[in-house]
């Protein structure tokens, strides 16, 4: 069986699209009198690079700039299309100083491809060749100035007709597309933060300032009154799409169905009204607010389907970090380590009940159950039951440390194809890390890791390094 697909969403914070990068060639006037048509030249060669990488993102391809104001022209013009980065390539050695205002002030994240039109020096060129194919100590000289302005870039170094290349650009690509996502997020909150969850506080101020994530506290009550005020037919539609994608149990009334599916639109509802991406509940707000008959399980594990970042106990660190990997690797789910297993040298992850059900074993169905639970004090809530798909998977967990200095600590490892717990009512799966559970441990605590996090399917690692390249974090892989 493969993994249902959820609908798509009407809010445009989740709808995902393809990297929209712009290629922006560099050279210099002073060759157009030794080599005419020079610029024509070259501007076909960066037409092909950016054919040849179409795979892996949609490109705007500038006409060469060859001096300051076409740079910053270009970049301008990059910026106000909404595109997501700026790969940068030398069509000829250009001086560093006419790009340097439009790069250390551009808003896109940067990438520097150290490449040339032809792949091996032969005993054939003559002085076109040497110019045609000189990029290296223009991406040198620009590099350096990038180096002395402090503007974080990646550099990309290859031969761009080969596979490796457009593997490694996809990946600054994609990595770009995540950055500015963030920059533009707006995380919800129902309620308020869990007391006392020290690892899940940030300075609101420090995280919209350098990596882009602004709060929206949402009032409990809004949420009752959307869910009240909602037609009957959405309400339908959502429990008929449940009947014909999930094992849903017999022993769930229509009554709590219908309550489930209202919580969920009603979320959605305020997150699409306050352009919301991300969101987070915590389960005392819901509790004690008093108009609530369940907490907002199964729709927790949906709308992350659909795209979006969630974390609970109000934690906006994780339901970024939950949103970025949606965008750098898909399929981002929430989750949390619950407990070490020695003798399989694995972790058992979990949480509450909420759970990306996109990264479900295909040989087994998401169960729609009727599950008791005591935290909130609230009738038992609805939950999508799945395991973990085995196979190679990336955890991520993003750390305040105070100020303007943020953390994100990795670890690479693998879902385990273990046996079932079946007194276990909850998304669930072991994972066993790479570097081992004692290694790990020893290493994630010393880093200061949180206790909520990230979970992509694949390794990952490289992909949340080059994130943290580009949006001024600091990378610490465990």
């Amino acid at each position: 069986m493969t993994v249902p697909t959820a609908p798509p969403s009407p809010n445009p914070a989740v709808r995902g699209h393809a990297p929209r990068i712009g290629l922006l060639g560099i050279m210099q006037p002073l060759y157009d009198d030794m080599i005419p048509g020079i610029t024509e030249h070259q501007a076909r060669y960066a037409a092909r690079v950016a054919d040849r990488l179409s795979g892996v993102a949609e490109w705007t391809v500038a006409p060469p700039v060859r001096g300051r104001e076409e740079a910053e022209r270009a970049v301008r013009a990059f910026e106000e299309a909404g595109l997501d980065g700026v790969l940068v390539v030398m069509l000829t050695y250009g001086p560093s100083l006419r790009i340097t205002r439009a790069l250390t002030g551009a808003r896109l994240p940067l990438a520097l491809a150290n490449i040339q039109p032809e792949p091996a020096v032969s005993a054939s060129w003559d002085m076109d060749d040497m110019t045609y194919n000189q990029g290296i100590h223009g991406a040198q000289d620009t590099a350096n100035a990038l180096v002395r302005a402090r503007v974080p870039f990646e550099v990309v170094t290859g031969d761009w007709e080969r596979p490796e290349f457009a593997e490694r650009v996809g990946r600054w690509a994609r990595a770009a597309r995540a950055v500015r996502a963030l920059r533009d997020l707006r995380v919800g909150v129902f309620g308020y933060p869990m007391n006392g969850m020290g690892d899940a506080r940030v300075d609101e101020t420090s995280l919209l300032r350098v990596i882009g994530p602004e709060v929206h506290v949402i009032a409990p009550g809004a949420l009752h009154r959307t869910m009240a005020g909602l037609p009957e037919e959405p309400v339908r539609e959502l429990m008929s799409w449940e009947d014909s994608v999930f094992d849903v149990d017999p022993r769930l009334s229509k009554e709590e169905r219908e309550d489930h599916a209202r919580m969920q639109l009603g979320i959605e509802r305020l997150l699409e009204e306050a352009g919301c991406g991300a969101y987070s509940t915590h389960f005392d707000a819901i509790g004690e607010d008093g108009r609530f008959a369940r907490l907002p399980m199964a729709a927790a594990s949906t709308l992350m389907a659909k795209g979006y970042g969630f974390a609970g106990e109000g934690d906006v660190l994780a339901a970024s970090v939950v949103y970025a990997g949606h965008r750098l690797a898909g399929d981002g789910h929430f989750t949390e380590m619950y407990a070490m297993d020695f003798p399989s040298d694995s972790i058992l992850m979990s949480h509450m009940g909420e759970g990306n059900w996109r990264l479900a074993r295909e040989d087994e169905p998401v169960r729609l159950i009727k599950r008791p639970l005591g935290i909130g004090g609230l009738a038992d809530p609805p939950t999508l039951l799945f395991r973990y798909r085995p196979g190679p998977a990336t955890l991520a967990s993003l750390v305040a440390l105070g100020g303007d200095r943020f953390r994100l600590v990795v670890a690479e490892g693998e879902v385990l194809d273990s046996p079932a717990l079946p007194s276990l009512e909850m998304p669930y799966g072991r994972f066993r890390p790479d570097s081992g559970v004692g290694g790990c441990m020893d290493a994630w605590l010393r880093a200061g890791g949180t206790h909520h996090m990230a979970m992509n399917t694949g390794r990952r690692a490289e992909d949340w390094r080059v994130l943290c390249a580009l949006a001024g974090i600091e990378y610490v892989p465990v």
